[in-house]
């Protein structure tokens, strides 16, 4: 997440904390992409999804079907390094067990697609519309976020059991508009249903990951997900230069009529001071000397909410960063413990530690708009890290990679 410089001038350069981490008030762990869904052969229908919900036009049903079946089966491939027992355990309230999503965005297309326009259809199990509800108010009651690693049953091979269940008559759904047979629904109306259902289970995607990764953390064995790749690149940090943007006026928001939430519109002006932004993220080796200038434990560079969290929970260095003994730093990833890589930019830290870290350099954090200009006219979204890349971890930006910001995209 990018930010600025303090002070009273209108240019106020802004540098990346990190890239492809939503710095939020909760420290909530967001890791990168999973290798078994690369070796599992699901790549291609994610990157048609990306490719085709950019476009203006709807995907027609040939194509929304294989993108459909596509991302199912990656969500499923994404379960394989995981034991029975690892889908089942809920390592915190704000995390759910990867039992939960798997049950919860079945229930998204059963709910909001088959019972409501596949005529005849008939649910699996009426008590899932209470147990995987997460926070959709007009369907009705749901069972509360924190206990969902109390329910044991269903168990994990009745969510395999529902999951196909589900696919069997989204592809009988699918097929009616193949086929000419659908009657009353036009393919205008159902296919944003379903390409809102894919993007939701992509959403999932990322968490399942993300709370896989703070229950392994709670093992004080620190298994892997999945073994480190081998041919991970280890380059050097790109040099730190600014880029400037000048003032004026700037469109942000959704434009077009490609999918998008209902919270990334509407399009509107917004007016900017001229301001630069650093074309990287801050590095883990940055983000050290922070922490050696004593960053964790100087009050007047943190905001007060942000200390007396930070004294609270005892916070001395970024989530999931390890050192014993006075040893060197390590870094606990979905492919384990390892060392900490200097180069690659820092990651799972909170709003509060980014604004500490950028007031103890003399800039501050962007606001919303700063940094959708900037990413506007950075690289081309193909180039980030994504899911398809089978890398777990963000990695340092290649040198001269475009003329903007570099890795404002995945990571």
């Amino acid at each position: 997440m990018p930010f600025a410089e303090s002070g009273t001038t209108p240019h106020q350069p802004s540098v990346p904390v990190t890239s492809g981490i939503h710095v939020a008030p909760l420290r909530r762990p967001r890791p990168g992409v999973s290798s078994d869904t690369a070796k599992a052969g699901f790549t291609k229908p994610g990157l048609a999804f990306r490719a085709q919900t950019a476009r203006e036009s709807l995907p027609d049903p040939h194509l929304l079907t294989a993108i459909y079946e596509g991302l199912r089966n990656q969500t499923r491939a994404l379960t394989v390094p995981l034991s029975v027992e690892d889908q089942a355990v809920q390592s915190m309230p704000d995390a759910s067990p990867t039992k939960w999503h798997l049950a919860h965005t079945t229930w998204f297309f059963e709910t909001f697609i088959l019972a409501r326009h596949l005529p005849g259809y008939e649910p699996f199990d009426e008590s899932y519309t209470y147990l995987f509800n997460s926070y959709y108010e007009t369907v009705g009651r749901r069972h509360p976020r924190a206990e969902r690693g109390l329910l044991t049953r269903p168990s994990s091979a009745d969510i395999i059991r529902y999951r196909a269940h589900v696919d069997e008559h989204m592809a009988i759904f699918m097929t009616s508009f193949l086929t000419g047979e659908r009657g009353g629904m036009k393919w205008q109306q159902a296919a944003p249903l379903v390409l809102l259902g894919c993007h939701h289970e992509q959403q999932h995607q990322e968490l399942l990951l993300m709370d896989v990764l703070h229950l392994l953390s709670c093992n004080p064995t620190w298994p892997a997900y999945t073994p480190r790749s081998a041919n991970l690149p280890h380059t050097a940090a790109a040099p730190l230069r600014w880029i400037n943007y000048p003032g004026g006026d700037y469109d942000i928001g959704h434009q077009g009529a490609a999918f998008a939430f209902d919270n990334e519109g509407p399009r509107h002006k917004v007016k900017l001071q001229p301001f630069a932004i650093a074309s990287r993220a801050v590095t883990n080796s940055e983000w050290l000397a922070f922490m050696d200038a004593d960053g964790y434990q100087r009050p007047e560079l943190w905001l007060a909410d942000g200390w007396d969290t930070a004294q609270r929970n005892n916070w001395c260095a970024p989530q999931y960063w390890r050192a014993d003994k006075g040893g060197p730093w390590r870094r606990f990833t979905l492919n384990g413990l390892a060392p900490l890589d200097l180069a690659v930019p820092v990651c799972h830290i909170s709003f509060y530690e980014a604004d500490a870290y950028a007031r103890w350099i003399g800039h501050r954090l962007p606001t919303e708009a700063e940094w959708e200009a900037a990413a506007r006219s950075s690289a081309d979204i193909s180039s980030g890290n994504f899911l398809e890349s089978g890398v777990l971890e963000p990695q340092a930006p290649m040198w001269g990679e475009g003329h903007g910001a570099m890795q404002m995209f995945g990571d």
